[in-house]
């Protein structure tokens, strides 16, 4: 049973970050967009019972839920809280983030090293960051120079990430694919 750290606001006025003192992933994020996604998730489900939720997106040690501009954060956190705390941890399972990445990407086998070396780069470059605001980005396709991704938690309503964040994404990654197009879906 997870206890909650500390309750963070972000970039993004519908969404807030649970940090938690107990992991409930090992590395693998999990992203809900809806309460069907959610349906064989217990945690994502309870949180997509209560009203108002639209994102549930959690991974290690923190969880971002996002709502529909509607709620009121003083009630939706006394909601939100016991679900939250009231979750079991997944057991600690080895597994290679870099494998379970290349499953999940559509991707050329010719592309999996470009994959990885893009990977890499977001991971000490923009994950963190995104981390830190309650999001995250999965990468979806590498098809020829084309790479899209699909923002995750806080990020994938947030006003700016749409506009600056893509921005500064593509261009971090520029410095390793020159010819790059960075498209958020």
């Amino acid at each position: 049973m997870p206890k909650i750290a500390e309750i963070e606001k972000t970039p993004n006025p519908n969404a807030m970050r649970f940090v938690l003192k107990e992991a409930l992933t090992w590395g693998i994020a999990r992203s809900f967009d809806n309460a069907e996604q959610a349906a064989n998730d217990p945690l994502a489900a309870a949180l997509f019972a209560i009203p108002h939720v639209t994102n549930v997106f959690y991974v290690d040690r923190w969880l971002t839920v996002t709502q529909d501009g509607q709620g009121y954060w003083d009630k939706l956190l006394m909601d939100l809280a016991p679900p939250i705390r009231a979750a079991e941890p997944a057991p600690q399972v080895a597994k290679d983030a870099e494998e379970a990445r290349a499953f999940q990407t559509r991707v050329a086998p010719e592309d999996v090293q470009r994959l990885e070396n893009i990977n890499n780069l977001l991971d000490q470059q923009i994950r963190p960051a995104l981390f830190a605001d309650g999001g995250g980005l999965e990468v979806l396709e590498l098809l020829e120079n084309r790479l899209t991704i699909r923002y995750q938690g806080a990020c994938g309503t947030c006003p700016s990430s749409l506009a600056g964040t893509l921005g500064a994404i593509e261009n971090v990654l520029r410095r390793i694919e020159p010819d790059l197009e960075v498209i958020a879906v």
